[in-house]
């Protein structure tokens, strides 16, 4: 009868049960843009929680970024005029 040569270590061993706790993860769909997602966590795409807004995303970010680009070149343009009057 085959016997082992050697004895097999703890790690070696228990390395074929160390994936036998891996459940699948629940998805849940935002109610707002229906992308999937966490459950009880927000949305990172449109930023909405239980149907509120609870945070600015991305895109939310570079438009303000973009008014307030825009509010400054057009001060700058009502500056540029009135310095060449002078």
């Amino acid at each position: 009868m085959p016997v082992p040569k050697r004895k097999r270590s703890r790690t070696r061993r228990d390395k074929r049960f160390a994936n036998k706790g891996i459940q699948v993860k629940a998805l849940t769909s935002c109610q707002n843009c229906k992308t999937p997602l966490m459950p009880h966590s927000a949305c990172r795409s449109c930023g909405f929680y239980k149907g509120a807004k609870v945070m600015d995303v991305k895109n939310d970010r570079s438009v303000k970024r973009a008014q307030v680009r825009q509010a400054k070149q057009a001060a700058q343009k009502e500056q540029a005029p009135a310095a060449d009057q002078e």
